[in-house]
């Protein structure tokens, strides 16, 4: 490598997973390092099938970033060949084999990295965790980025250190969270392998693989900030040996479009939504994200539901056209209703005035990007975190409402009823009116958090200055 002599300004190398959720986020975070110090430097790596989204999605900051291939496995057991993102998994079963095949990237990642100007510091996914072997083999101070609240952090830690989970007979039996008394949670709230009472298998293993990288690496980044989630940050400073920064909501750096680029069009759902607006009227938001598999019987559910709640709604589908039954529900729905089966811009879609309302699955990117756009939620939790997220959105930021199953347990199946009871609430209940109310003032707060002079701001500066500033004193 070069002396770290001849580059006295900041070098980040950032890493994402291989899936939207974790990258958009990265993503964001480079335009957020650009802006932040002047003269900063930003390489990313990506795969070859990637690189188009990437690319995409900075095309305007390209210039100022450097974007680097590695091959991606191939021959992966259970994985169709040529898919490089877990997007594109036919089922999310095949995750571990998919997470652990990114290992064979590590000497082409070396080879790369040795090939760089001096590194400040480098930002990995916490699913990457072999990135620490490379990072400490070159001397550069890797940090985790885990797509996570600091709350759903320190309940989960809470109540595993208890052995809670081992305790409690039911999977839907309340238990008080010994940190934090004024929260309830269930078995049902946890995800595998979490959830297990004797965890095991290749997915149990790939965690806490990753947990041993995590707690030797130097530090986490944390997309949220301080005004949000202030008491379950402090108690994860307190009882964690590993610094976190808090620089987020990490979406707030690519500011929504307002217009389309010149010589473009709107996309068809924003021009649907437009209408809507000139006519006066609010619509919801329905999308459950990229990873959440739902049931043919479930989406018949959520049809039925919407239908009967005669509320306007843009429903994006992953599911194809064929797994919806052709029923003549998008007919009967067509003057209040769109499905969309493309990708979409869900900051656009959130940011535009004729919303209101989001049914979401409570991936924490969405939630955020909730905030941010000041829509409230009705929440329907999927998988990993989410149940804690959707906890933290009613119980805690008291910005939405539950989505109910039909016997009441928190991972039950949602009959139509449960949906249009929810919807209708959000939209025009009491609680969706007093959510509406509150997520305007979290907004208010997370926008004043990355501007200069914010806490986000601030965090993100003291984050660069002490990892350059150890690199100019510690030449690799």
């Amino acid at each position: 490598m070069m002396s770290s002599h001849h580059n006295p300004n900041p070098h980040v190398v950032l890493f994402p997973f291989m899936s939207k959720g974790h990258t958009i986020p990265l993503l964001h975070l480079a335009r957020l390092l650009l802006r932040r110090r002047r003269g900063v430097a930003v390489t990313i790596f990506t795969t070859p099938a990637n690189r188009p989204f990437f690319s995409k999605s900075l095309s305007d900051v390209l210039h100022s970033i450097s974007l680097i291939d590695l091959p991606f496995p191939e021959n992966i057991p259970g994985v169709p060949p040529g898919i490089q993102s877990t997007d594109k998994l036919p089922s999310m079963s095949l995750f571990p084999p998919f997470a652990a095949a990114t290992k064979l990237m590590k000497p082409h990642f070396e080879t790369a990295l040795n090939s760089l100007p001096p590194v400040s510091f480098m930002i990995t996914d916490g699913f990457l965790g072999w990135t620490l072997d490379s990072a400490n083999k070159l001397r550069i101070p890797r940090l985790v980025y885990f797509g996570m609240s600091y709350f759903s952090s320190v309940v989960s830690r809470s109540v595993t250190s208890a052995g809670l989970i081992v305790k409690t007979n039911g999977d839907d039996e309340p238990f008080t969270v010994p940190d934090f008394p004024w929260l309830s949670v269930t078995r049902n709230d946890f995800d595998a392998p979490f959830r297990d009472r004797e965890p095991k298998g290749p997915l149990f293993d790939f965690v806490m693989e990753q947990m041993v990288a995590t707690v030797n690496s130097h530090g986490l980044v944390v997309n949220s900030f301080s005004d949000l989630e202030h008491v379950y940050m402090e108690s994860y400073n307190r009882n964690s040996l590993l610094k976190s920064w808090p620089v987020g909501p990490l979406c707030l750096a690519e500011p929504p479009r307002k217009n389309p680029p010149e010589n473009q069009e709107s996309p068809s759902y924003i021009k649907w939504l437009d209408q809507f607006h000139e006519q006066g009227k609010q619509v919801l938001y329905v999308a459950f994200g990229s990873q959440a598999e739902i049931s043919p019987e479930q989406l018949e559910e959520i049809k039925v539901g919407l239908e009967k709640s005669a509320v306007n709604f843009l429903w994006v589908v992953r599911t194809h056209e064929s797994e919806l039954r052709a029923d003549g529900f998008e007919h009967r729905v067509k003057n209040r209703g769109l499905l969309v089966r493309e990708w979409v811009n869900q900051r656009e879609i959130l940011a535009h005035p004729s919303l209101k309302g989001f049914l979401s699955h409570c991936g924490w990117n969405s939630v955020l990007e909730s905030i941010c756009a000041a829509v409230p939620i009705a929440a329907w939790p999927m998988m990993a975190e989410q149940h804690l997220n959707a906890r933290m959105v009613v119980e805690e930021m008291k910005i939405g409402v539950r989505v109910e199953s039909s016997d009441g347990s928190v991972r039950g199946f949602v009959k139509a009823e449960g949906v249009e009871k929810a919807v209708r609430e959000l939209m025009e209940g009491e609680i969706g009116k007093n959510a509406r109310k509150k997520v305007k003032e979290l907004s208010d707060s997370a926008i004043n958090a990355v501007k200069e002079g914010g806490s986000s701001w601030l965090k993100l500066g003291e984050l660069i200055d002490e990892f350059h500033a150890k690199m100019i004193n510690n030449p690799q």
